[in-house]
């Protein structure tokens, strides 16, 4: 192996599917550490941010207050990509990979020390958007690097999108131990949670990453990526190559996530705020049915993958896509009878139907994007549908609670997002199985 993390040679078959395997794990861990790390915000604004940040405000603006800043680490995603897509085309898969994780691990870290309201006043609120804009800039150029980690290594296509789900289980995993955390430090701290409790998640940031950054450092280059260095195949500047020569396929493929964006914020995110404002039902239920539910998602994730191999990427995603849009009706009537049998079935049945377009989404972005500019193009089109579906969700679930006193007309926006969705992937090329090499996807060839 090179300095550089590139083979110096060709590898036996045997090597090759060692590194496979590898790149799996590292993929798949890192994406857990991070999404641990943003999702983590999601839990603790809900449940803390509104009390110490913005103590002043009426409990529902507050609430909304602390989930404008989460807004802010959406904005930010699209901006890491672009920052992290041009060096994840020009200087390799890796290298990129390694800077994202210690980005998004530092500034995690680093909100467990900000002071409150009471401390410092407004500063305190300031702080918070800066780290969760940093913490975003480094999430937006993981998740790209991380599907491509993984699927640049695959020998056939007849398999891209069983081992593109693998990072996506990252994300439900994430989700999983953010809960875990709270929930956790909730019981162990009872009522000084909101005092001191909601820190120690956060500084757990720091031990997590050092182990992500120890497997990522073993792996090699893909094959991918050290065939467009050694024939000299890299773009100059690829974010820009990427939005003049496939602008199509980034608006798409933004658009395809809507159903999985927008709902899942609402699912695992907004879901404390309707539980304690229209249910009345404690926060250790909410954690512990998105615990269990967490666990189907990651659970179902490989397999909805190997379904979309089996049976096409695009036709997997529509019906996927369908059910997703319409699920929010019976997951409000099922939320609204306030049982917790009931609560748990639909928060259980909401991340049933995330999986199955959480899955295959990973391949179905990354193969509409040529080699030389599949870094940025990728993670682009992924991270655009952060401000247009993930981010504004929670705020617009928020607003519709405030103005309409009732879950149904927040179906309906869940509804909207599967219309959108099957919309965006019915024009969207279908790769199964196909070669995504250069020229495949309309950009020239050298």
């Amino acid at each position: 192996m090179s300095t550089s993390g590139a083979a110096t040679g060709p590898l036996s078959e045997a090597d090759h599917r060692a590194q496979l395997r590898r790149a799996l794990v590292a993929s798949t861990v890192g994406t857990t550490i991070e999404w641990y790390d943003f999702l983590l915000y999601g839990q603790v604004a809900s449940i803390v941010f509104a009390k110490l940040f913005f103590p002043k405000s009426a409990p529902l603006v507050g609430t909304l207050e602390a989930f404008a800043i989460y807004f802010v680490g959406f904005v930010a995603r699209p901006i890491g990509a672009a920052i992290f897509g041009h060096y994840g085309d020009r200087i390799g898969r890796k290298a990129t990979l390694i800077a994202t994780l210690l980005l998004t691990g530092i500034s995690t870290f680093a909100v467990g020390l900000v002071p409150t309201y009471d401390q410092i006043g407004i500063w305190a609120a300031a702080i918070l958007v800066v780290l969760r804009l940093i913490q975003g800039i480094g999430v937006g150029g993981e998740w790209g690097g991380s599907i491509l980690l993984a699927m640049e290594w695959a020998r056939t296509s007849k398999h891209r999108g069983f081992v593109a789900s693998w990072p996506q289980f990252g994300g439900p995993a994430g989700l999983f131990l953010a809960n875990l955390a709270v929930l956790g430090f909730s019981a162990l701290s009872g009522p000084e949670f909101i005092t001191w409790g909601w820190r120690i998640p956060f500084f757990l940031s720091a031990i997590m990453v050092a182990i992500g950054l120890y497997i990522r450092l073993g792996i090699l280059e893909t094959p991918v990526f050290s065939e467009l260095v050694a024939t000299k195949r890299l773009e100059r500047i690829p974010t820009i190559e990427v939005i003049k020569r496939q602008p199509k396929q980034i608006i798409l493929t933004a658009l395809a996530r809507s159903v999985e964006q927008g709902p899942a914020y609402i699912y695992f995110s907004f879901v404390f705020v309707y539980g304690n404002m229209v249910l009345h039902v404690s926060r250790e239920l909410l954690l512990t049915a998105l615990l269990l539910a967490s666990c189907v998602d990651f659970l179902l994730i490989p397999f909805t993958g190997y379904v979309s191999d089996r049976f096409g990427r695009r036709r997997t995603f529509m019906i996927a896509a369908a059910v997703a849009g319409l699920y929010g009706f019976p997951y409000y009537l099922m939320m609204n009878t306030a049982e917790p049998v009931f609560i748990v079935l639909a928060t259980l049945l909401a991340f049933v139907s995330h999986a199955f377009v959480y899955g295959p989404q990973g391949a179905l972005i990354a193969e509409s994007f040529t080699p030389r500019l599949r870094y940025s193009g990728t993670s682009i089109g992924y991270q655009l549908a952060s401000i247009t579906a993930g981010g504004p969700a929670p705020l617009i679930a928020t607003a519709l609670l405030a103005t309409f006193e009732s879950g149904w007309p927040i179906a309906f926006y869940i509804l909207f997002y599967g219309v959108v969705s099957m919309v965006a992937v019915a024009l969207l090329p279908d790769f199964t199985n196909r070669d995504i090499g250069e020229g495949q996807h309309g950009v020239y060839h050298d």
